[in-house]
């Protein structure tokens, strides 16, 4: 029986500025990557939505990413990678402490925005990264982009990962994803997302812009929460995974 867990990013909001639908989402997700205060998110966001993912039984994971606010921690920046590492696990250490105060407990880390993007292209930057945070909770499930040089950083370092297929986004021929802005950046339609996530977990390949198949592992689809048609997306997703008799469960 295939088993696939759905996360979504969530905790963006900051201050009164809320973004995305959390509550709704997760009903729906089984994993949340919940933003600690670097790209989005605060204090009081965090323990909400840690709060409520305890209540609905949705993992909780750590998602740090570049201090970059404005940006929405999308903007590329030069750092050194030891500088990166401890970056990540200032990150780590404040879900964790805010996890635990809600019930709960981090089990997994997925990366963030352009710092995402620069380690699925990385492997070195994507290797401090990961041993940083494997430094803190040697347990820590890293959740990475399928079959790029992020998911043999976890290997190289022996951690438990989860591949990681994006519902939303197209991607290019080397299995990255195409940068926002560029022409099939994004996959709009819910409906052709979600039955592009059901070849892909099917033939068990990335599907790439131009109808190349990429074989991989795939143990996670990410579901956008930042859209306006995010919940519906969602929920049209989930139906369709279970239609094709794929149990949804968290890693």
């Amino acid at each position: 029986m295939t088993r696939i867990d759905l996360n979504a990013d969530m905790g963006e909001g900051f201050g009164p500025w809320r973004m995305g639908d959390d509550a709704a989402l997760l009903g729906i997700v089984t994993s949340a990557n919940i933003a600690c205060g670097f790209h989005a998110g605060d204090w009081d966001t965090m323990a909400a939505t840690m709060q409520a993912a305890v209540a609905r039984g949705v993992n909780i994971g750590a998602h740090p990413g570049f201090p970059d606010l404005q940006g929405f921690g999308r903007r590329q920046m030069k750092m050194d990678p030891e500088s990166v590492g401890r970056m990540v696990q200032y990150q780590l250490g404040a879900a964790q402490a805010m996890a635990r105060a809600a019930g709960g407990r981090v089990r997994h880390l997925k990366l963030h925005g352009a710092l995402s993007n620069m380690a699925s292209v990385d492997g070195e930057l994507a290797r401090h990264a990961y041993a940083a945070a494997l430094e803190v909770d040697p347990d820590l499930v890293l959740m990475v982009l399928a079959a790029t040089p992020m998911q043999q950083a976890a290997e190289a370092l022996g951690a438990d990962f989860a591949a990681e297929v994006f519902a939303d986004r197209g991607y290019a021929e080397d299995g990255t994803l195409i940068p926002r802005g560029q022409p099939g950046a994004m996959i709009p339609d819910a409906d052709e997302a979600a039955a592009r996530i059901s070849d892909m977990i099917r033939e068990g390949a990335i599907v790439t812009a131009s109808g190349k198949r990429i074989e991989t592992r795939i143990d996670t689809v990410c579901l956008h929460g930042d859209e306006p048609s995010a919940v519906e997306a969602a929920r049209k997703l989930r139906a369709r995974l279970e239609a094709d008799g794929i149990t949804l469960a968290p890693f």
